[in-house]
């Protein structure tokens, strides 16, 4: 008897599916979105194509998509930059983070006697998302908000440790090595220098370098899908470098607690 073939067929897995469960042309918006941040906020389709190796037909409908909503814009050069949307979403973002971090940094704040901070990298900046003060009449205070360079702050080179030398120098060739005070580091290859150190020793320092009188420890938030940096701050004459030996332990304990409760996620 001559079998009769089958008119089932296997339907092969949408493209827009990748194994992981993700949908692909999300994932494809994402990348080219953060590419774009990492190049400094803007860039060209090419140079978009060239970083992932996508065609161009496919970059430019997903960019057309971004555009249509506000999270891209495009320059009279056709070139593409960030869009004003994400500045929602970043701003809405920051402070739920610094919502649910504000409690590890009041008990931060209260076991080591100073003004506990947590910051994150935005735009080649660090710009705080909480503060807990210290309990003494003298202490620092940092506005939450507030954008800082990264290469004169404790959290700043924090996160900078985080980041390759190349992009380091990516970041301090655009917005420039300005001195706060005599002790900022205004020379990239010094800079790169201490963040060798940062990265050996496993925290930073800004020893008067933001402004005199004041020294800060800082370390980074382990696993954290943008640089952040968690420090404690407060007067020389109260923070000497003995403090190091108190604060960097609670310091790092206290980021892998943020790390696991606001950062990782959900198994």
């Amino acid at each position: 008897m001559k079998s009769t073939p089958s008119t089932e067929t296997t339907q092969p897995e949408p493209r827009e599916k990748v194994a992981s469960g993700q949908v692909q042309s999300v994932d494809r918006a994402i990348e080219l979105l953060e590419l774009m941040a990492d190049a400094g906020g803007e860039a060209a389709l090419s140079e978009l194509a060239a970083s992932t190796g996508l065609p161009l037909p496919t970059i430019h409908r997903l960019m057309r998509t971004l555009l249509s909503r506000g999270y891209v814009r495009q320059l009279p050069s056709r070139r593409y930059t960030l869009g004003p949307r994400l500045i929602r979403l970043g701003e809405s973002a920051g402070r739920q983070l610094g919502a649910g971090a504000r409690p590890y940094l009041t008990a931060l704040a209260a076991e080591l006697g100073e003004t506990a901070n947590l910051a994150m990298i935005d735009r080649d900046m660090a710009v705080y998302v909480a503060q807990a003060a210290s309990r003494h009449s003298m202490r620092m205070f940092t506005e939450v908000g507030r954008r800082v360079f990264t290469h004169a702050t404790g959290v700043g080179k924090a996160v900078l440790a985080q980041l390759p030398d190349a992009t380091v120098l990516e970041i301090v060739a655009r917005v420039g090595m300005p001195a706060a005070t005599p002790q900022t580091i205004t020379d990239p290859q010094a800079l790169l220098t201490e963040l060798a150190k940062i990265r050996e020793r496993g925290y930073a320092i800004d020893d008067g370098e933001q402004e005199i009188g004041v020294r800060c420890f800082a370390v980074g938030v382990p696993g954290a899908p943008t640089p952040t940096a968690l420090s404690v701050s407060g007067p020389s004459a109260r923070v000497g470098y003995d403090f190091a030996e108190t604060a960097v332990p609670v310091l790092h304990r206290t980021a892998a607690d943020l790390a696991k409760e606001l950062i990782s996620p959900a198994g």
